[in-house]
């Protein structure tokens, strides 16, 4: 086994300049990686203030292209998305601000879309049974129980 590698200040900071222009990153993935690396606390700091000082790092543009991307790639609804941004313990304000990235006619026509498809694959002669798996599927994206929940009555009588 060989000894953890060490890095000098300015090695570290390279090393995260190139892993932040790589794509985007939250504070909360550079304080882990800045962990991993063994930097002491005033590093980690000092590294921390320059990235953000040369826009490396930047929690609302983070926010938005997390959003953008899970919401288009992954279909998830907005409950699922400010959920997962919480974890990444981004602030409630930039959570709201990243949100309005989604517009409302694709955020509809994108639920109404996936529930067909979702509902088309369900094979359960069981009516009770197939609302519920349409709405757990639906819900554990993210989606809003209230949209989920007129959908189902649109789709299974």
């Amino acid at each position: 086994m060989y000894p953890p590698k060490t890095y000098t200040v300015d090695e570290a900071q390279k090393r995260l300049e190139r892993y932040c222009a790589y794509q985007e990153r939250c504070h909360k993935e550079i304080t882990q990686k800045l962990y991993e690396m063994r930097m002491i606390p005033e590093a980690r700091d000092q590294i921390i203030v320059h990235l953000l000082q040369h826009n490396f790092l930047n929690e609302e543009r983070y926010a938005k292209a997390f959003v953008r991307g899970k919401f288009r790639i992954k279909k998830w609804g907005k409950q699922r998305l400010q959920l997962e941004l919480k974890r990444k313990d981004i602030n409630k304000t930039i959570i709201s601000i990243a949100l309005k990235e989604i517009d409302n006619t694709d955020y509809y026509k994108t639920f109404h879309a996936l529930a067909e498809k979702k509902e088309a694959t369900i094979r359960d002669s069981n009516l009770q049974k197939r609302r519920k798996k349409l709405a757990d599927y639906l819900l554990y994206r993210g989606w809003e129980s209230h949209l989920v929940y007129d959908k189902i009555r649109e789709l299974i009588p």
